[in-house]
């Protein structure tokens, strides 16, 4: 079955409350959608637009369709996300969340690079000296103020830094620059990988030490694997800020990885106040099991969006689907 001929089973839009604001929003609206494999999301951020929305369906159809590849291990790392909160409150999460790896989120607009560091601090310190610090800078800085901060952040011992330039050449040129300076800090790259006509650009032009992916904007599980393996790159699978449905299928790539060096950044349902599950896909001594979540039909009438919302996402899937010749 393909994204051309698949018809969902059942579907519904939810809307899922946050403990805090996350990527500018406070609920999380997605389309559940149930197939002959079992339930799968479609959550295209709404920034994404045009052809970028297609890989989403054909992710959430992937998932919906067709089984799981076979996992090389039953359990996955993972790491807590930190968003750009104060210290009180990054504490307060790194210390409830189960993971011994952090991805805390800096540069945040309107923030200063003392709330960065004083953040960054607060998690070291809820995790102790054992615990794996990595930060987001989601894009922020041109290549000379992602070089002053990084000289900064490299007395920090961080595993990376996640994408602190826009653009590929100016991780390439970033890259460059750290190591004529010693400057011994690694760089992941994940906007330049799943926003990118041409991801493979990161390791041609040797632009990153990680490639961060994300199952549903670059297109579902078997996708990511065969990305994975033309990138030559260690991987770190990430969260699209999927209900624990979509989770699941972040961990089923992770699990099917032959390596897999570093935690993932999977544990997202902990930003939800209310998930679809009863038994949502939350961390336990820093991993995730492996194995498909099936919602829970009284919480998805819990959680269902209005019908404003459920005829917006309905239009929003009904282009995507003309976009892709599949109406």
């Amino acid at each position: 079955m393909t994204a051309a001929t698949f018809d969902p089973v059942e579907s519904v839009v939810v809307s899922l409350p946050m403990t805090t604001r996350f990527r500018g929003i406070t609920t999380r609206e997605v389309l559940l959608v149930r197939g002959p494999a079992g339930w799968s999301e479609w959550g295209p951020f709404l920034d994404y637009t045009g052809d970028e929305l297609v890989p989403w369906w054909q992710a959430c159809v992937a998932w919906a369709t067709e089984p799981a590849p076979t996992p090389v291990r039953a359990t996955v790392p993972v790491n807590c996300t930190i968003p750009a909160v104060g210290p009180e409150r990054a504490y307060e999460m790194a210390q409830v969340s189960g993971c011994r790896t952090a991805k805390i989120k800096i540069a945040e607009p309107g923030q200063t690079e003392a709330d960065d560091l004083a953040r960054i601090e607060a998690v070291r310190d809820a995790l102790g000296p054992d615990g794996r610090l990595r930060v987001d800078a989601n894009a922020a800085w041109d290549v000379d103020e992602a070089e002053r901060r990084l000289r900064r952040l490299a007395r920090e011992d961080l595993e990376y830094v996640e994408q602190p330039c826009p653009e590929v050449t100016e991780l390439a040129e970033l890259r460059r620059r750290l190591a004529r300076g010693g400057v011994d800090i690694a760089i992941a790259a994940d906007e330049s990988i799943r926003r990118s006509a041409d991801p493979l650009r990161v390791a041609e032009l040797e632009a990153a030490d990680v490639a961060v992916l994300k199952v549903q904007p670059l297109g579902g599980v078997r996708a990511c694997l065969e990305l994975a393996e033309r990138i030559g790159l260690p991987v770190v699978v990430s969260s699209a800020l999927e209900t624990s449905v979509g989770l699941a299928a972040g961990v089923a790539l992770a699990a099917a990885l032959p390596d897999l060096p570093y935690a993932c950044g999977l544990n997202t349902a902990a930003l939800f106040t209310a998930d679809v599950a009863t038994a949502p896909l939350l961390a336990v001594d820093g991993e995730l099991p492996v194995g498909r979540v099936e919602p829970d039909l009284e919480l998805i009438t819990t959680l269902t969006a209005p019908a404003d919302r459920q005829q917006f996402w309905r239009e929003r899937l009904a282009a995507t689907r003309r976009l892709e010749g599949t109406t």
